[in-house]
């Protein structure tokens, strides 16, 4: 009897007071953008290397939903992503973000413009985390001067779009190849 009052007593604690609890594992992503296809194995070699095997990858789409990376990227961008195997904590994904911005600076162009963009984030169950140097009224700070937005929502079945979604991941390859995502986190959640 002690010990069911006692059980209780925790349970309307945790309730009321917000036990502290840390995050569960997610499932990295990077997005990568160029007009250069090629780059997209090469970064594929260079981020496997730091982050392991790629368990999910898309196909290359063409990117033409604006033009803001024309006058440094130039025209005929491209977009792959690719999603790895071993989970990670989110609380690691601005030190993620810091590291691509280095590995973009390996591949510049003769005007010191980028010739690949990274686009780093998470997903788990319920969401679709991005980041970005780039502070804005939807984005919260993360440290190292990196912010983080929830982008897509998991709501009755698919991702769902917010009012500030970018277009692209708006779109219903994108979106698709999200679940495909959310699927495989799911398993490997329950496996561990």
């Amino acid at each position: 009897m002690y010990e069911k009052r006692l059980n209780l007593l925790y349970n309307l604690l945790h309730y009321y007071m917000g036990i502290i609890t840390g995050p569960g594992p997610v499932k990295l992503f990077v997005g990568m953008l160029s007009n250069d296809v090629t780059l997209f194995d090469r970064m594929k070699e260079r981020l496997q290397d730091i982050y392991g095997p790629v368990d999910l990858e898309s196909p290359v789409w063409p990117w033409e939903y604006t033009h803001y990376y024309a006058e440094e990227m130039g025209e005929g961008l491209k977009r792959k992503f690719l999603f790895f195997e071993r989970l990670m904590s989110p609380d690691t994904i601005s030190d993620i973000k810091v590291t691509t911005n280095k590995l973009e600076q390996d591949f510049v162009n003769a005007g010191g413009g980028r010739r690949i963009n990274l686009d780093p984030g998470y997903l788990d169950a319920a969401k679709l985390v991005l980041v970005s140097t780039k502070d804005y009224s939807h984005r919260i700070y993360l440290g190292k001067g990196i912010y983080g937005e929830v982008t897509l929502i998991y709501k009755e079945g698919a991702f769902q779009t917010l009012p500030y979604t970018y277009p692209d991941y708006g779109s219903n390859e994108y979106r698709e190849l999200f679940s495909r995502a959310r699927t495989l986190y799911q398993t490997q959640v329950y496996q561990h």
